[in-house]
């Protein structure tokens, strides 16, 4: 069986996990957290990082910091994975859904710009917060969302937990990596990432105040000192030192990691243009995605070809349900017909490209695709 998505744990993984065992530092408590910190804000151009147990609970760390509450309502891609909405509902607020655009798969500024100009107009509350996904790898328009999010004061959090490495090639954030331009930024180290603690996650932020009350609250709100004085509700939230060793390990081949997934996604691109029917990931002009995974839209439901390919030895998964689809989050409101969300996950498939998948088995992916889908 060809996988999916598998880590490569080819680096000084095992190294650094000996070294934690050696020194007796397994827990929430040793160096490779805080190097894991420092190290991991220095890649992504961030001034401060904070490392939690996994990538939702860096999500529900950027709630709680950017205050939102009971009643309050959060903006939040309506095309992600459900981690990225669950928090919200954690913190008793409600979930405004929003539709994808068709260019990116991301959410669609026009439908947030529309919608908060309508509630200006009327003097309505605004939202709380803006959540956005940079799904499968490919930066959202986050400039047109931080101007609205920045004309209305509102709270911009990026999930980019499926973008490490995403950059904005082009226009006002030019330089800039995903993650870093929202008030805080969310990421995971889930096995199955572009690099992997094993879980874990990490918050990144300008704001030294957000970024130290984060790693208070991450670590129960304990203050300093011998006595076990809390002085607010605190959370479990910290990420162990053989987590972080993992972490440490594959951030050293995170360069080579994006380099090997772009080219996966160039090769797969050159060999399925010209299939009949077929969408291939977005490549919006000014941003460099990562293509975490690769993924494509069939002429058709994804089922039949799934099965046919798994039939032939080769993992594939469908694309997210749509959030409004699902009954967690069915009466929540929707911005937008959901019409693009529902397209995506109906007729969306990712395909193997694991950093670790040869070009022999890359392109037997492709000999299986190109002839279950001959017309």
């Amino acid at each position: 069986m060809i996988p999916l998505a598998v880590p490569n744990l080819s680096g000084n993984e095992a190294r650094y996990l000996q070294d934690c065992l050696a020194t007796n530092f397994v827990s929430s408590v040793g160096p490779y957290v805080d190097r894991f910190e420092k190290e991991f804000a220095a890649f992504v151009g961030s001034p401060h990082a904070v490392a939690t147990a996994n990538g939702t609970t860096a999500i529900h760390m950027a709630l709680i910091l950017a205050g939102v509450q009971p009643g309050d309502e959060v903006l939040v891609s309506d095309f992600t994975f459900a981690a990225t909405a669950n928090p919200i509902c954690y913190q008793g607020a409600r979930p405004v859904l929003v539709d994808s655009e068709r260019d990116t798969w991301n959410m669609d500024p026009a439908a947030v710009q529309e919608e908060l100009e309508a509630r200006a107009q009327a003097g309505a509350p605004m939202p709380k917060a803006l959540l956005v996904a940079h799904i499968l790898g490919c930066p959202a328009k986050l400039a047109l969302l931080k101007a609205l999010c920045d004309r209305f004061g509102i709270f911009l959090i990026e999930d980019a937990a499926e973008a490490l490495g995403a950059v904005y090639t082009d226009g006002p954030l030019a330089g800039r990596q995903v993650g870093t331009i929202g008030h805080m930024g969310c990421f995971s180290f889930n096995g199955n990432k572009i690099i992997t603690s094993g879980g874990g996650g990490m918050l990144v932020t300008r704001d030294w105040t957000l970024a130290r009350r984060g790693k208070h609250l991450t670590t129960q709100a304990k203050l300093p000192g011998y006595a076990y004085f809390h002085d607010e509700i605190g959370y479990n939230y910290r990420l162990t030192n053989l987590a972080a060793a993992l972490g440490v390990a594959q951030l050293e081949q995170l360069p080579a990691f994006l380099e090997r997934k772009r080219a996966l996604a160039r090769r797969y691109d050159q060999a399925l243009a010209g299939l009949p029917g077929l969408t291939l990931p977005p490549r919006p002009e000014g941003m460099d995605s990562t293509h975490w995974l690769y993924s494509i839209l069939l002429p058709g439901a994804w089922g039949p070809v799934l099965s046919a390919l798994e039939g032939e030895g080769i993992q594939t998964r469908p694309l997210w349900t749509a959030l409004h689809r699902m009954p967690p989050y069915a009466a929540c409101p929707l911005l937008g017909t959901g019409e693009v969300a529902q397209d995506l996950c109906t007729r969306g498939l990712s395909l193997p490209c694991s950093t670790t998948l040869t070009d022999a088995e890359q392109d037997r992916v492709i000999a299986s695709l190109q002839r279950i889908l001959a017309p």
